[in-house]
């Protein structure tokens, strides 16, 4: 049997005729780029989310990057990130001229709340917490240090659409929700795409202008502005995705149960799930020493896996010029020589989740 990390297609034909007439209603419009559609799905997303207002953006890296823009953030100032993320979210800080700090992760992968305040310094100015492959971090105590602090919350929820911490969801924490809506993403768009979630109406009418080339009024620049703007297409698309987004979500976790339940070796160590937080899967992500061996075990018998992520931001070619090295952060490190991600996706068939369990159980044998 063969098994694909993810099948897109899949996902699109469980409700192809809602995404085909939602096509074809922006095509017959005439009215493409920031009319009705995306103004429709930024109060559906927002009240999805649970926040009063949103503004939809090109791509979730737009979404980090014009947030920290529009909370004034730039050069001198510094932003704790966590050392284990997809390197999007620390791009978004040095992007506006910042310094990102690293801080370690957690066992659950996101950013450990307990060694925030050590990396505090007197420039720190926002935290930066990522909720990596599906579950929130700690919020409760991260919001209790960025309150004592004084200092900006932002969230990247780019992989936690509908993920839930002590019944409030990923993305109406902090001063800004940053989601991208990329393919792969359990909301995933047919293209790039991305949006912030926020309850400052001030914060939510610069993200406006700062989407548009810094304009509310057309030829009116009273910001430098870039061109993010989320178009009608990927809106209309989206709307149809997020009327689903709960049963897609329950699907997901109804597979993760199987893997949970059903993975039983010595040499995997499998995700583990937060107290008072849910999980809705956007990577089921294991963990095994002999990471190689094992990935070339699973493509000998046809199941295809991905590593999420090889090399920390860190150490990142691009970021030498921050002075890190190997050594500095070891469990990020350890985490980025160990993680492997199982196929995981929206239209997986029972006898595809059995296959994956039965040939991971036979590892080592």
């Amino acid at each position: 049997m063969k098994i694909d990390l993810n099948v897109l297609g899949r996902q699109f034909r469980l409700h192809q005729v809602e995404y085909e007439e939602a096509a074809v209603r922006v095509l017959r419009s005439g009215w493409y780029i920031l009319g009705p559609e995306v103004e429709a799905f930024e109060r559906e997303f927002a009240k999805y989310v649970g926040r009063k207002y949103c503004v939809g953006m090109n791509s979730g890296l737009d979404a980090l990057t014009l947030s920290v823009r529009a909370l004034g953030i730039g050069v001198g100032d510094e932003v704790i990130v966590p050392a284990n993320t997809y390197i999007a979210s620390v791009l978004a800080v040095t992007e506006n001229g910042a310094t990102p700090v690293f801080v370690e992760p957690d066992e659950y992968h996101t950013l450990d709340a307990e060694c925030i305040e050590a990396a505090i310094t007197e420039n720190t100015k926002a935290i930066l917490v990522v909720h990596l492959y599906g579950q929130a971090a700690q919020m409760d105590r991260i919001c209790e240090i960025a309150k004592k602090h004084h200092l900006y919350l932002i969230e990247d929820c780019a992989q936690s659409h509908g993920a839930v911490f002590d019944g409030t969801m990923t993305g109406a924490f902090g001063d800004a929700g940053c989601f991208s809506f990329y393919p792969t993403k359990n909301l995933g768009a047919f293209g790039d795409a991305g949006a912030v979630a926020t309850d400052d109406e001030a914060f939510y009418e610069k993200l406006r202008m700062l989407r548009n080339y810094g304009s509310k009024v057309k030829y009116h620049n009273q910001l430098e502005g870039v061109n993010s703007r989320l178009d009608e297409m990927q809106s209309a698309l989206l709307r149809v995705k997020l009327s689903h987004l709960e049963e897609l979500t329950e699907e997901r976790q109804r597979i993760a149960e199987k893997y949970l339940a059903g993975i039983n070796n010595s040499r995997i160590l499998l995700p583990k799930i937060r107290g008072k937080a849910n999980h809705v899967w956007h990577q089921f992500v294991v963990r095994v020493k002999d990471r190689k061996e094992f990935q070339k075990y699973l493509e000998e018998h046809g199941i295809h896996t991905i590593i999420h992520y090889p090399i920390p931001p860190h150490l990142a070619e691009c970021y030498v010029r921050l002075g890190h090295k190997r050594g500095e952060f070891p469990i990020t490190e350890q985490y980025a020589d160990e993680v492997l991600s199982l196929p995981m996706f929206n239209g997986m068939k029972t006898e595809e989740v059995e296959y994956v369990i039965e040939v991971c159980n036979g590892y080592g044998e």
